[in-house]
Order: C-alpha cells, then sequence, then structure tokens
C-alpha cells in the first residue's frame, strides 16, 4: 500500500526538520563500543537543505568541528543553486556568457561529467530546470503540465557544459546546472581529509543521506551504519553494513516525494522523460572509499535499475551495493556477504 499524501508531507520534511537524535537513527549509525574515558564530540547544522553532523572520538580535537564547518560554507558558496552569489548560480544566470569559477567548482563540475558519461546521461547534471519544476522541496501534489515538462526537458543535456581552465559555458543558455546528487558526498570527502591531516584517527562524518567514515571506531573495531527502511516513520533500519573508513551513501525514492490520485512521484527524475524514474526500486545505497562516488553511483544505479545496476557494481574495484525492490527485499552485491545484517520487522 502505498503512503498517503499526508505521510508523503510528513516524511518529506523529517530530513530537514528532525531533532539530531532521531535523524542519526534515520541513517542509523550505530557507533557503540567508543572509549567511555574520552567520548566522542559532536557539532551539527543545517545546510544543503539537510542536517548534518560529525562526531569526533577525541575531545582535544573538538575546535576541529568549527573548521569543519566553515568547510561547509565556503563549499555551500561554491556549490549551491539557491544562494545567488554560488558559483553555480553565477554560471546558471550568465545567459550562455563563460564564466569563471574556483577551481574545486570545476573538479566537481567534472566529476559530475563523469557520472553523466557512465549512465549515459540517466544522471544529469543539467537537470535544474527540471528539478525546480517538480519542486519537491515544497510541492504537495501538483504534477506539472506535459508542456512544462517538454520545456524544461529542453534544457537537460550536460553536453551543454564546456569547460575551459577555470571557466564554465553553457552551450544552452536556459540549461541549469544542479550538483545535489554529488556536492554532499565531495564535501564529505573534503572534511576527511581534513580532519585526517589533523590527525583524527576516528570519526563520523554525517551529511544527510552521506555518512563517511574517518578510520575504524576509537576501539579498531568497524562501524555498523545502518539503511534506512523506506518509508518508515520512525527512521528505523531494515539492515546494516560494517564499514570501516569507508562510506555509505543512499538514495531514495521515500526521502523526498508526493502522492497524487493514489499514485507516488519522488524526486529521482528520469531527464529522458521529465517524470519519476519508474523501475520497482525503492533505494539503493553504495558501500566505497570515497562518498562523492557513491553519491554518483547511488543515482546512477537508480537510473540503471537493479540489473544493469547490480552489473555495473559488480565490475568496479572495493564498490559494493544493496538495492531495495518495492517489495522490501534486499539485493546485494557479492562482497557484502559477511557484513551486512538485515533486521526482522
Amino acid at each position: 500500500m502505498k503512503p498517503s499524501p499526508q505521510k508523503g508531507n510528513i516524511l518529506k520534511h523529517i530530513s530537514q526538520t528532525i531533532s539530531l537524535i532521531i535523524f542519526t537513527l534515520a541513517v542509523s549509525i550505530v557507533a557503540a563500543g567508543c572509549s567511555k574515558t574520552t567520548g566522542p564530540v559532536s557539532k551539527s547544522g543545517f545546510y544543503f537543505d539537510t542536517v548534518i553532523k560529525i562526531t569526533l572520538y577525541d575531545p582535544e580535537l573538538s575546535p576541529l568541528l568549527d573548521d569543519c564547518f566553515a568547510l561547509a560554507d565556503t563549499y555551500e558558496h561554491y556549490f549551491s543553486a539557491t544562494r545567488s552569489d554560488s558559483d553555480i548560480s553565477k554560471i546558471n544566470d550568465a545567459n550562455g556568457a563563460a564564466v569563471e569559477v574556483h577551481p574545486e567548482t570545476i573538479e566537481l563540475i567534472e566529476k559530475g561529467l563523469e557520472y553523466c558519461n557512465l549512465s549515459s546521461g540517466g544522471f544529469d547534471i543539467t537537470i535544474g530546470a527540471l528539478s525546480s519544476l517538480w519542486d519537491f522541496d515544497d510541492n504537495n501534489g501538483t504534477i506539472p503540465s506535459d508542456t512544462e515538462i517538454a520545456a524544461a526537458l529542453s534544457t537537460v543535456d550536460y553536453h551543454n557544459i564546456i569547460i575551459s581552465g577555470n571557466t564554465v559555458t553553457l552551450k544552452n543558455p536556459d540549461s541549469k546546472i544542479d550538483l545535489g546528487g554529488i556536492a554532499k558526498g565531495y564535501i564529505a570527502d573534503k572534511m576527511k581529509s581534513y580532519l585526517k591531516e589533523q590527525g583524527v584517527t576516528s570519526g563520523i562524518i554525517n551529511l544527510g543521506g552521506n555518512v563517511l567514515c574517518v578510520g575504524p571506531k576509537a576501539d579498531g573495531s568497524a562501524y555498523r551504519i545502518g539503511i534506512q527502511k523506506p518509508f518508515d516513520e520512525e527512521g528505523s533500519a531494515i539492515a546494516s553494513v560494517e564499514v570501516s573508513d569507508e562510506t555509505v551513501v543512499s538514495s531514495g525514492v521515500y526521502e523526498r516525494y508526493f502522492t497524487s490520485d493514489g499514485n507516488l512521484y519522488h524526486h529521482i527524475l528520469n531527464p529522458a522523460t521529465g517524470f519519476p524514474y519508474e523501475n520497482n526500486l525503492y533505494g539503493v545505497s553504495i558501500i566505497c572509499k570515497n562518498s562523492v562516488d557513491g553519491d554518483g553511483l547511488s543515482t546512477t544505479c537508480f537510473s540503471l535499475g537493479l540489473e544493469k545496476g547490480m552489473e555495473l557494481i559488480e565490475n568496479l574495484p572495493d564498490t559494493e551495493a544493496v538495492f531495495i525492490t518495492n517489495d522490501y527485499k534486499l539485493h546485494a552485491s557479492s562482497g557484502l556477504e559477511d557484513k551486512l545484517t538485515l533486521y526482522n520487522d
């Protein structure tokens, strides 16, 4: 049975307004076993339209938390599509003129283009106009018209992005870059690199659906990171996976959606049709080394569907995945056999 519109609206706002304790349950980080003599130190805030939390297990390193949030503010200034002074907004508003941006903006756009190519356009970072049309952050059930969708689709084509040095040009002046599908992973990786440079050996970086572990737990054992059960109002886990110095990145239809006339419309949009993907998947979780790759792969694999997505994962080194189909069955890649724990209802 599909969720009601009222439940859809409630769940849609959970990831933005829920307390950090419940939010942590939503991504189900189980970090028990850390030393009681030191105790964890954490800081949380709201960036990139989601609650983020960073936890370190050495109180003496707590000043580094402020540094990480300074990084978050810097990268939001580069990558946000909603801040008028960001690099991305400047590109989108340039009416096709070349715009000089920060080298890290170039780096992230180029990484996004890698996954555009890998997915043959199933993941497309020029989807901004289409995403804005659907507006899943505030949409209570309005489906865009076919004319509106056709107009937005005409702007979606990652081949419109031209990079020369540190300048970006959009061949179609109406195209809009949206790095929301890959930015959090990039930022988490940058935070982790900084923390390791400062001597951090154990910690968790939680940027919404991106959970990146720094080293093992303080006692040397692996973290156990939960995979959320789709549409569960309590944010409970359907499974968990053991990781050490790796990331778990999840994308799912349950994150932002609404229902209309009994049909569910979610935020993972198909650049070929302009409508949400329909492939019997509720979610995909990627386990790998770098969170930016987890971001790109989670959406890419969702766009490919279970069979082709799993085939891709099985051919990538040091990368695993869990697919959740709409019957709530879990399909795990071969390398997770001894690391995945399933939870009963």
